[in-house]
C-alpha cells in the first residue's frame, strides 16, 4: 500500500448541451397543435359515428366504443410519451420524436377508418 493521495478527475463539462427551455417548449407547442387536431378528430369520429348509429336505429358495439376511445386517448398518450423521451435530447431529436408520434397516430387513425362503420356497430 502506498500513501499517495487519491486524485479524482475534475468534473468534465458535458459535451452535449441541453436544449433551451423556450425552444423545447416551442417545439412541444407546435407539435401539440397537431396532436390536438388528432384528438379533436377522434372526438368527431366518436360523435359522428354515434349519430350515424342512432339514425340507423342501432348503437355502437363495445369494440366500436373502445376503438373510438383509443382514437381519442392515443394521440394524448403518444404526445406525453414523446415529450418524456425527448426531454433531455436536442431540438432535432425532439422534433423527430414528435413527428414519429404523429406518424403513429396517422397509422392508428387509418386503421380505424378502414374498419368502417359496419364493424363498429352492434
Amino acid at each position: 500500500m502506498t500513501d499517495s493521495p487519491v486524485t479524482t478527475p475534475a468534473a468534465v463539462p458535458s459535451s452535449r448541451r441541453r436544449t433551451p427551455r423556450w425552444l423545447s417548449t416551442g417545439i412541444a407547442i407546435l407539435f401539440g397543435l397537431c396532436y390536438a387536431y388528432d384528438i379533436w378528430e377522434g372526438v368527431g369520429n366518436l360523435v359522428g359515428l354515434n349519430i350515424l348509429a342512432q339514425s340507423l336505429d342501432t348503437q355502437l358495439s363495445g369494440l366500436g366504443i373502445f376503438v373510438l376511445l383509443v382514437g381519442i386517448l392515443g394521440p394524448l398518450l403518444v404526445f406525453v410519451l414523446a415529450a418524456w423521451i425527448g426531454r433531455s435530447r436536442g431540438p432535432a431529436a425532439q422534433a423527430a420524436l414528435f413527428l414519429a408520434g404523429l406518424g403513429l397516430n396517422a397509422a392508428i387513425a387509418a386503421n380505424i377508418f378502414t374498419l368502417g362503420a359496419g364493424s363498429l356497430l352492434a
